[in-house]
């Protein structure tokens, strides 16, 4: 899929066209969900994911990304959404995630996230609070993760 946007940014899920070190550089160094993770652990991220899509200037620089990690049958899990700071304000974040869920073949699972942040975006695509039944066991202690209530 490639999918083009105003003012000659581009959308496309290909993940040979992605820029690791720009996706590495943000998640390890920027992102509060993430900073302090190695790039090892990005990488096997990245690798492993069911889908990716990549947010490209008009350049063709990799100036945005999200991925999912699904079982393909049930859930989708968005993560790593980020748009770069130079970037932001022109709703490609928007469209990034729209791409990613409303353009994939997993859009009729049930897609979770968690974000301490762009609310209004999310609900405007869908998403909302979970229910009562979801609950979640932390792993391993990463940067980013909240503390344990």
């Amino acid at each position: 899929m490639k999918r083009e946007l105003e003012d000659g940014y581009e959308l496309d899920d290909d993940p040979d066209r992605v820029d690791l070190d720009v996706v590495c550089d943000f998640l390890a160094n920027e992102a509060y969900w993430s900073k302090g993770r190695s790039r090892e652990l990005i990488e096997k991220t990245f690798h492993e994911a069911s889908r990716v899509v990549g947010l490209y200037s008009p350049e063709g620089s990799t100036v945005g990304y999200c991925r999912a990690a699904s079982d393909e049958v049930v859930f989708a899990y968005l993560c790593d959404v980020f748009v770069l700071e130079d970037h932001r304000g022109r709703g490609l974040g928007k469209e990034l995630v729209r791409e990613m869920v409303d353009g994939s073949p997993l859009k009729d699972l049930r897609w979770l996230l968690g974000t301490a942040d762009a609310h209004g975006m999310y609900r405007d695509l869908g998403f909302r609070k979970p229910s009562f039944r979801i609950m979640e066991r932390p792993g391993p202690k990463f940067a980013g993760d909240p503390p344990s209530e």
